[in-house]
């Protein structure tokens, strides 16, 4: 992605907090704490546009951020609150998914989610949940592709990876995604 511009648009910790889609939209999602704000932070070659934290749990509603690409088109990438472990209470929790759901199941501007798995643990039932949960939530002429991105790739020796990723990417029926570690 060639950026020209990337900023912070809105965080949301309700859905009608959010601003009105003027752009396509693409969403992260995943387990807490694995990585979907670095993930944005890499691609728009930014440090600390999107706030990261070793703690799981640091993304506490829905963050917007608009980028402005070479050529002029505009998108805002989405980076949703973690599913499964955090350091917040059950109450919290239970609130972002009440957030993510009716984001995924009713955001017009929406038009892709990339489900986050950590290789080093492979796909595991969150995962698979959610990934069925997007194929089966919207109506048939709405859904968009589910595109699997593998990441902390670099904590796994290249041969451990590919298998890894193979397995993640059979279990949930993805399009085959490259596996190379970062810097590859």
């Amino acid at each position: 992605m060639d950026v020209l511009d990337a900023r912070f648009v809105a965080a949301a910790t309700a859905y009608d907090q959010l601003p009105a889609p003027m752009f396509a939209e693409v969403a992260f999602a995943g387990r807490s704490n694995v990585g979907k704000s670095s993930l944005i932070n890499s691609l728009l070659a930014r440090k600390k546009l999107v706030r990261t934290s070793s703690t799981p749990g640091c993304t506490r509603g829905i963050h917007v951020f608009r980028v402005l690409l070479r050529g002029g088109a505009e998108l805002d990438l989405v980076d949703l609150p973690g599913y499964g472990y955090a350091k917040r209470s059950k109450a919290e929790r239970r609130a972002w998914g009440d957030l993510i759901e009716r984001f995924l199941e009713a955001r017009p501007g929406l038009r892709a989610v990339v489900v986050i798995v950590d290789v080093r643990r492979g796909l595991e039932d969150d995962d698979a949940q959610l990934i069925e949960y997007l194929d089966h939530s919207r109506p048939a002429r709405a859904r968009r592709p589910t595109p699997g991105v593998a990441i902390l790739a670099d904590a796994l020796e290249r041969a451990r990876l590919s298998g890894v990723a193979l397995r993640v990417q059979r279990r949930a029926r993805l399009a085959p995604f490259d596996a190379a570690a970062p810097g590859a």
